[in-house]
């Protein structure tokens, strides 16, 4: 949510797991585990769960582009704490809320008390979440979360829109190979509307295009989705967040899409289209540079397996 304007997510296929072994050592991936160097898993273990037990070794696999703004971060805080929770106690059923928030308080702590819930919402979830400063007509409310940023207290509504069953529809994203840095595009963006006010009409934009895809998707208006990806794509534009990466990577996909609009922070990271013809979309994707992955549209969020 940024400008007070409601976040869209979708859960992705992809993810990333998480295994847990007792240890005559901490270790991470294979390697030396450095609380210092990981201050959201610390967090979790010491100060959520208060962990006394034996030395763990730490196995991560991610099937997420790094630095792609796909959230794997909040990914990795999600599985992290229900792995934990698995170990410790093992006889307590997982709640996806529950994981919401302890996600969200771990990525506050690796990112100096400052972090949006809708990453680690979305994963915990699953499915169409929605993130905003109140509860969004049309959305089923969830529960709500709140922080203290260095900045003052803020609160989100986290709510779900319910997706219609069956849906003959897939999610290409593709990655440029650019990191996205979300505050460097933030600051961006305010430099922006502060030197030209005139394009705060791209925002409210925005917001009324989101919730006009929102009413769509809940309807299963699948073609008036992917119109109102391709009118936001267009708006963000506008706003200087798209880079020639995404727009190349965007307009490649967009002829055997229903719509196609860069996601994340932008600047580079990923673009994401809604098809009815994946394995095209994703070929045309390469063949322009980009990376492919081919997702459900709303996944199945955090699980034991």
């Amino acid at each position: 949510m940024v400008y007070g304007h409601p976040a869209v997510a979708v859960a992705i296929d992809s993810g990333v797991e998480v295994s847990l072994e007792e240890s005559n050592k901490w270790t991470i991936e294979g390697m030396p585990f450095n609380s210092s160097r990981h201050p959201h898993i610390s967090h979790i273990l010491e100060d959520i769960f208060s962990y006394d037990g034996p030395p763990l070794k730490m196995g991560i696999s991610s099937s997420l582009f790094s630095a792609a703004g796909l959230g794997s971060s909040a990914a990795l805080s999600n599985a992290m704490g229900a792995a934990i929770q698995a170990f410790v106690n093992p006889e307590i059923e997982l709640n996806p809320v529950d994981l919401a928030r302890i996600g969200h308080s771990a990525e506050a702590k690796a990112q100096s008390g400052r972090a949006s819930p809708t990453d680690t919402a979305t994963s915990a979830l699953g499915g169409c979440v929605v993130v905003s400063g109140e509860a969004i007509e049309g959305t089923t409310h969830v529960f709500d979360a709140q922080l203290e940023t260095p900045e003052g207290k803020r609160q989100w509504s986290i709510c779900k829109v319910e997706l219609p069953k069956n849906l003959d529809v897939s999610l290409v994203l593709g990655f440029t190979g650019v990191g996205s840095p979300t505050g460097n595009m933030v600051a961006h963006v305010a430099e922006l509307l502060s030197k030209s006010p005139e394009k705060m009409e791209d925002m409210d934009a925005i917001a009324n295009i989101s919730q006009a895809g929102l009413t769509a998707l809940s309807a299963g208006n699948l073609e008036a989705v992917g119109m109102a990806m391709n009118a936001c794509h267009e708006r963000l534009q506008n706003l200087e967040v798209s880079s020639p990466e995404l727009d190349a990577l965007v307009e490649a996909a967009r002829p055997h899409s229903l719509g196609a609009k860069l996601t994340g922070a932008g600047g580079g990271g990923c673009m994401v289209a809604l098809t009815r013809e994946p394995q095209r979309v994703a070929q045309d994707i390469e063949i322009a540079g980009g990376q492919p992955l081919i997702s459900r549209l709303g996944a199945e969020g955090v699980h034991l397996i």
